[in-house]
């Protein structure tokens, strides 16, 4: 029986206490589970999302934490400009954003394809672009780039975001040879499917197309090439973010931390 996870007190010890975090995607799901964690450690998060509604709620969720919303659409390439300004003075930059479309390559819409794109490489080049400097001038910083299993394996019908999240495997290891001389870590974090809002959407959808159960969808479906039947939970995913941001961590920069219950290791 796949062992249960369980959410509980912060694990990673963990100070950010005049440390500055950028999040994206920070409204729902991973990103939101990361804004948390990383504020609960005493950073100060930007957290940037389209989702306003969401922004304030996630405020309202710990008003307490130094949480400052954001408002902005990492799909636009026209406001990618103000994308990269949003990034500059950032000490930590998790690149969290994401969105799905399924549809086999010859039917697959080419703005939807170039959405993704936009959204999940070249927003976070730009992020990583504006955040740079900061850290090049204070000889430190952390790049956390959330991929996905898709990231190191590909799956049919997901052409635009296996094909983003690939590219994101590689802009985060060139980040990471540059960024070495400079006391900056770069990384990526490639989990398997996550209980979000997205995933679960999905598992509805299926459940009903199929008619089967939820349940089935997960082990059957969607996690058919994992060892480990169950979604993952998004603050664990948080927590291996966290982890990255460690001192212990200093030495691992331009990886891959599958969070993919042995996907992988077939």
């Amino acid at each position: 029986m796949t062992e249960q996870f369980t959410p509980g007190p912060h694990s990673v010890a963990l100070d950010l206490t005049g440390r500055t975090a950028l999040v994206t995607g920070a409204a729902s799901g991973i990103g939101r589970a990361c804004a948390l964690r990383l504020a609960a450690a005493g950073a100060k998060v930007r957290a940037v999302d389209r989702d306003a509604a969401g922004l304030d709620a996630l405020q309202e969720t710990r008003p307490g934490a130094a949480t400052q919303p954001y408002p902005l659409d990492l799909t636009d390439p026209e406001g990618l400009d103000a994308v990269e300004r949003a990034a500059a003075g950032a000490d930590i930059l998790v690149n969290g954003a994401g969105i799905q479309l399924v549809r086999p390559i010859e039917e697959f819409p080419p703005d939807g394809f170039r959405r993704i794109v936009t959204l999940m490489l070249e927003a976070p080049f730009r992020l990583i672009r504006g955040a740079l400097p900061h850290m090049y001038e204070q000889g430190w910083g952390r790049v956390v780039n959330i991929s996905s299993v898709h990231g190191l394996r590909a799956s049919p019908y997901k052409s635009a975001y296996v094909s983003a999240k690939h590219g994101l495997e590689g802009l985060s290891k060139v980040t990471a040879l540059e960024g070495a001389e400079h006391g900056v870590t770069s990384n990526c974090v490639s989990p398997a499917y996550v209980r979000t809002p997205l995933v679960e959407q999905q598992i509805a959808d299926q459940a009903a197309a199929h008619g089967i159960s939820a349940d089935r969808v997960v082990t059957e479906i969607l996690l058919a090439d994992s060892a480990l039947k169950r979604l993952l939970e998004p603050e664990e995913v948080a927590e291996s973010v966290a982890y990255l941001c460690t001192p212990e961590a200093s030495f691992i920069t331009g990886a891959s931390l599958p969070l993919d219950g042995a996907w992988t290791a077939h």
